[in-house]
């Protein structure tokens, strides 16, 4: 897809809002950062909490609760909905149809769900069919995202109460299991997360999204019948991540309205600070716990309230102020999101063993064998900055 002509003298591409690009090349570069592996290092010195603290924000937190690692999927799913009215608009102002425009919105949604499953499936023996992954689940939301973002806003946020009610309601109605051998499900005996009475309807591998997977996992070809997700994710996380990315249609809609720069940023403020409230709010009162794996309406409202924070932070420094130089780096990834997701989960494994293969170990040795995964991490980053790059230089980017 071609870009935008570029502004020579900052090299941005001319008339794109660049914070949405930076806060996207953010979030995927901290994907990307897992292969720094910072809990080696924090193996490797358990009394520094410096690589204790780095170690926690580059993994996902047991349970409830929420790591900056954590808020990679949720910005990722935001920023969908955010670049809706863009897209929808230069779509409008091409002169496409409803109707071609919701085939394209169909079209896409089935390319992220297949993309999804190819890319889960890379290193496995056969099809591994799975749902739960950052781009399976917004493709099974993004038609329903589409339709809602041809209604008004009231009725945009109507349905997003209503999704998240429905959620909770259907999950609440679902019964706690009695008696239940949670080792059977991968859950440890007296494992700390457990939790009773009214939150129990949102334990791990014991609640409704478990139970739906248990049936239609099993629907398709596996090279051994599903029981349980490891981690506890879900494919009826859809559900609630599409009430994510109608909060980010929500802030893309602000983003384009005639409001005024303090006015609009106040706006992004308050909402994320009601975002922040009601999910705690949710887990404290004992009504829902703050879950990422099985995106809990408690954690829509929590990390939606980070993602208008993180976006106000991107758009007031880079599009407002116009502190732009330093925020180069994150737009050259940002623009490219998909590739740099397919690159991380493609030849990843490749360039590693490359490097070992031309140059040995001793290079990513100098500084010992703790910090051996850490260099060599950094240096695969670095080549995968450089593919980007020059794909940025030959407005090269991957559009689905």
């Amino acid at each position: 897809m071609p870009l935008p002509s570029t502004d020579t003298q900052s090299g941005f591409p001319a008339g794109r809002l660049m914070s949405m690009d930076a806060y996207r090349g953010f979030v995927m570069t901290l994907m990307a950062a897992e292969l720094l592996s910072f809990h080696r290092l924090h193996e490797a010195f358990p009394d520094s909490s410096f690589w204790a603290f780095l170690a926690h924000h580059q993994d996902h937190v047991p349970w409830a609760g929420c790591s900056l690692h954590d808020l990679i999927q949720p910005s990722f799913s935001f920023l969908v909905g955010v670049a809706l009215p863009y897209s929808v608009a230069s779509q409008t102002a091409h002169g496409q149809p409803a109707t071609a425009q919701f085939w394209r919105a169909l079209r896409r949604s089935l390319i992220l769900i297949v993309l999804g499953i190819f890319l889960r499936s890379t290193h496995a023996e056969q099809t591994y069919f799975t749902f739960e992954d950052t781009l399976t689940q917004i493709g099974l939301g993004y038609p329903f995202l589409f339709l809602l973002g041809k209604t008004r806003p009231q009725t945009t946020w109507i349905a997003f109460g209503l999704i998240l009610v429905a959620y909770w309601l259907a999950f609440v109605l679902y019964p706690v299991p009695v008696t239940f051998d949670y080792s059977q499900v991968g859950v440890p005996a007296n494992w700390p997360e457990q939790y009773s009475g009214l939150m129990a309807h949102f334990n791990k591998n014991s609640n409704l999204a478990w139970a739906f997977d248990r049936w239609f996992l099993n629907l398709f070809p596996r090279e051994t019948p599903f029981l349980f997700n490891g981690g506890g994710y879900a494919t009826l996380s859809f559900i609630p991540t599409l009430g994510t990315m109608l909060l980010g249609l929500q802030a893309g809609r602000w983003l384009r309205s005639d409001l005024t720069h303090s006015a609009l940023i106040k706006r992004l403020l308050i909402a994320g600070a009601i975002g922040l409230a009601g999910g705690m709010l949710l887990q404290v009162a004992g009504i829902c716990p703050i879950v990422k794996r099985i995106w809990t309406p408690a954690w829509v409202l929590f990390s939606g309230g980070w993602c208008f924070w993180l976006l106000t932070f991107f758009y007031s420094v880079i599009d407002v102020s116009g502190h732009r130089k330093w925020a180069f780096p994150l737009v050259v990834v940002g623009m490219n999101s998909i590739a740099i997701y397919c690159l991380v989960h493609l030849i990843d494994r490749f360039i590693i063993a490359s490097l070992y293969t031309h140059l040995g170990h001793g290079p990513f040795l100098i500084f010992g064998p703790a910090y051996e995964q850490l260099l060599i991490g950094a240096v695969t980053l670095v080549i995968f900055y450089a593919i980007l790059r020059w794909m940025y230089r030959r407005k090269l980017f991957i559009r689905i």
